[in-house]
């Protein structure tokens, strides 16, 4: 049997599944049909959106956005272990407690690179096309059990932090999926086109040198606006990136693609539209200013955004 990404947004849809159903019978949750119905409804799409008709999960979606839209999604108070019991806890494990947290990437990166000799009667153990994120799924789960074995605890109380945690990052937890789906979307349409045509008809890309600085900067700006670098990435090298950068100057697409998704991560230290890395961080420390996160990270996103558009303008076309 071959593990695909399937099993992957099945396990993400079960634990959905499973925080939605505790939030809805959480009698002190201030809006706990809201805010579990939303949670159940994105489990929904993770579990049988593939056996769906685009339209139904489209108008899912939709029903999604307006809960959150009118306030649906607020957080409650669930319960968890006492103050005291935390730090017993901590206390005794010191830094194994990173030992879960490294788990993770070590056996993300191991099945990455043996994904090639996976491989029994002639079948792959794991879809090829999307190793990387099954091997993620596969170190969270075996990251999960060494944490219950650790702290002495059960899967059910992992299930109630990871409701504690959803409900504090509430709807942005959902952020980078449609944002980035927002960027497909924008393809489609044709925006990337349409970049294309306002670009070479108000700036002139004769010089390389320009047209690296406009893909570099259109994709920060785009992504301050969408809110993520996947969204702003077809747009910019579709309307930039593949026919000027590559197509006139040939540079190499690999190159634009690595420092182009780092331009525009420049954005994402930008915009309160990333909320789920610059607004649910402020939520989460009570911090005064909203914008505290934004304005601390500001000048570094900008001195980045220099390096790379000298970075991909040297290393692009060697």
């Amino acid at each position: 049997m071959t593990l695909t990404i399937t099993y992957l947004f099945w396990l993400l849809g079960v634990v959905l599944l499973v925080v939605g159903g505790m939030i809805v019978t959480d009698k002190d949750h201030p809006r706990r049909f809201t805010a579990g119905g939303f949670w159940i409804l994105y489990a929904l799409i993770f579990l049988i959106g593939d056996k769906l008709p685009p339209a139904v999960v489209g108008v899912l979606v939709i029903v999604m956005a307006l809960i959150a839209g009118f306030g649906g999604v607020t957080a409650g108070k669930p319960r968890v272990l006492s103050l005291e019991a935390r730090k017993a806890s901590a206390a005794r494990l010191r830094n194994k407690l990173f030992v879960p947290a490294l788990t993770i990437p070590v056996v993300t990166v191991i099945i990455t690179l043996s994904a090639s000799h996976l491989v029994f009667g002639g079948m792959p153990l794991v879809e090829k096309a999307n190793v990387t994120l099954i091997g993620f799924g596969i170190g969270c789960v075996i990251a999960l059990a060494i944490a219950c074995v650790m702290t002495r605890d059960t899967v059910g109380q992992s299930m109630k932090e990871a409701r504690r945690l959803v409900d504090a990052l509430s709807w942005a937890a959902v952020l980078p999926q449609m944002l980035g789906m927002l960027g497909l979307v924008f393809s489609d349409a044709g925006v990337g086109k349409a970049v294309a045509h306002v670009t070479t008809a108000y700036i002139s890309l004769d010089y390389r040198f320009i047209a690296v600085a406009v893909y570099c900067i259109g994709m920060a700006l785009f992504t301050m606006v969408m809110g993520n670098g996947f969204a702003a990435f077809p747009v910019m090298t579709g309307g930039v990136g593949v026919p000027i950068l590559v197509g006139v100057f040939h540079g190499n697409p690999a190159v634009m693609v690595a420092i182009g998704m780092f331009s525009g991560y420049c954005g994402t230290l930008m915009t309160p539209m990333a909320a789920n890395f610059n607004m649910v961080p402020v939520a989460l420390l009570e911090l005064p200013d909203k914008n505290a996160v934004i304005k601390v990270q500001i000048p570094t996103a900008l001195s980045l955004l220099v390096v790379n558009i000298l970075l991909l303008n040297f290393l692009m076309f060697l």
